[in-house]
């Protein structure tokens, strides 16, 4: 017996004169340090799981030595964390929460650590300060360590949706520009040939002036324009009436390109009145040709406006906070993170009910986050609406704060979940789909700013109010 009492002795001395050698324990009492080394020693091999994401932890432990592997499991992906050799506490972070590993530990070679009971671990906290000192640290920096990797996580995640967005974005004004520059060259061409075959029959000075004036009122219409639905098939019809009763080929697509320049049934008498039998037909496609040119002149240049709309609003959103003291018009704010999702709110036909506040003071912060905060509300409230359902979104002031409210028709929250948006990796989306960080890190950035966001539910009715300080610099 005293042999087997010698021999644990002389291996817990071996175990004390390793753990004063750490320099994670430099200057703890020698107490304190006999009081670790009474733990069970526990030998672990390579591929070892350690802890598992999602278990609760039933022991503490303190590496002694090994290389271990700290990973997240996000869409059935793993994502290494951390991977690291240094001596020190293990499990701290589940067994203080008293939940479950946010993450999993995996050994990526052979090692040892001392292994305590739950009992044991608040045991060695109340009676050794010097190791609780060092415990809460390591709980505290693994803690900022977690949240960062989720902050980066979601920032991945709203990258890939934005830059679907951007994508969807920027191709419907290209496609649509390289359309009508397309359309434009055949115009151009048409034009050409229609110029001289007009010069080889030298029309008269009257019937210069009559398509002069035609000329002159597409110019002057430039863009298309804007009618009722029964307003404009009424005016075609009665164009392309004319045109067929006078002969003229290809009056079907002829009409709507007149109509859509202002050119009326009265305003084309003075071809019939000034050209004679099949000479009709020359001047009206030279006016189709003017006419449609500067239809698709109009459609570049929306285009052009369109992907230069998208570019100030993507600016906007990432050049929103980056000094140290910023400025920010919430309005704005908003309506860039509307542009960027403005393909998703199309593709499910959903009807957008936007009321800015005027005249709003502006948000002075240290900003840097805000853009994801409307960016993961507005995306779950898209995702969460019917297919053409709605969406509403109000601005307002009070009382020296900022209020965005962002609601939608979808089926709700329901009680149990309502306890858990906000949790980390919590979500009801397919995998794949979601990562369940969005919204804990969206409130996550408001309460940085002293602000709240708040949400109340029913089935038809889900609402986010977002409240922020005018005036707030976060630690």
């Amino acid at each position: 017996m005293s042999e087997t009492m010698s021999i644990v002795e002389t291996r817990k001395a071996e175990i004390i004169r390793e753990l004063r050698a750490l320099p994670v324990l430099a200057g703890v009492t020698e107490p304190e340090l006999a009081r670790l080394a009474e733990g069970h020693e526990h030998r672990f091999v390579t591929g070892e799981m350690l802890a598992i994401e999602g278990q609760p932890a039933d022991h503490f432990g303190f590496v002694l030595e090994g290389t271990i592997r700290v990973y997240r499991t996000v869409g059935g992906v793993e994502n290494t964390l951390i991977r690291h050799s240094d001596p020190g506490p293990l499990c701290e972070v589940t067994i203080m929460t008293n939940g479950t590993h946010p993450v999993s530990a995996q050994a990526l070679t052979s090692g040892r650590y001392l292994e305590y009971s739950i009992e044991e671990f608040w045991e060695i906290l109340s009676h050794c300060p010097q190791v609780r000192t060092i415990v809460l640290d390591f709980m505290n920096k693994r803690s900022r360590n977690l949240q960062t990797a989720d902050f980066q996580q979601e920032k991945l995640a709203s990258l890939g949706t934005l830059t679907a967005g951007l994508m969807h974005e920027l191709n419907n004004p290209g496609t649509a520009a390289s359309r009508a520059a397309m359309q434009l060259r055949e115009n151009l061409n048409r034009m050409h040939l229609l110029a001289k075959k007009f010069s080889e029959k030298e029309p008269s000075k009257k019937q210069m002036q009559c398509l002069w004036v035609l000329q002159e009122r597409a110019m002057m219409a430039g863009r298309t324009m804007c009618m009722g639905s029964l307003e404009q098939a009424d005016a075609e019809d009665a164009v392309a009436q004319w045109l067929d009763s006078n002969d003229v080929e290809e009056s079907w697509r002829m009409a709507p390109a007149l109509v859509a320049s202002g050119i009326t049934v009265d305003d084309l008498q003075c071809i019939k009145d000034e050209f004679d039998g099949e000479s009709v037909n020359l001047p009206l496609q030279w006016l189709e040709a003017m006419v449609s040119s500067m239809q698709l002149v109009g459609t570049i240049e929306e285009s052009i406006t369109r992907v230069s709309d998208l570019v100030k609003a993507v600016k906007s959103y990432a050049h929103e906070g980056q000094g140290e003291n910023d400025t920010v018009e919430i309005n704005e704010s908003v309506h860039a993170t509307l542009m960027i999702l403005k393909h998703k709110i199309y593709e499910k036909e959903i009807t957008l009910e936007k009321q800015f506040g005027p005249n709003l003071p502006t948000l002075h912060c240290a900003c840097s986050g805000l853009n994801q905060v409307w960016t993961n509300v507005l995306d779950n409230a898209i995702d969460a609406a019917p297919h053409g359902g709605h969406i509403r979104i109000k601005t307002w002031a009070e009382n020296s704060e900022l209020f965005v409210s962002i609601a939608d028709d979808g089926p709700g929250i329901s009680p149990e979940n309502m306890t858990k948006i906000f949790d980390p990796f919590y979500t009801t989306k397919p995998m794949g789909v979601g990562t369940g960080l969005g919204l804990g890190i969206a409130n996550r950035i408001v309460t940085e700013y002293g602000g709240s966001l708040r949400v109340t539910s029913e089935p038809g009715n889900t609402v986010f109010v977002t409240q922020l300080p005018l005036q707030y610099n976060p630690n």
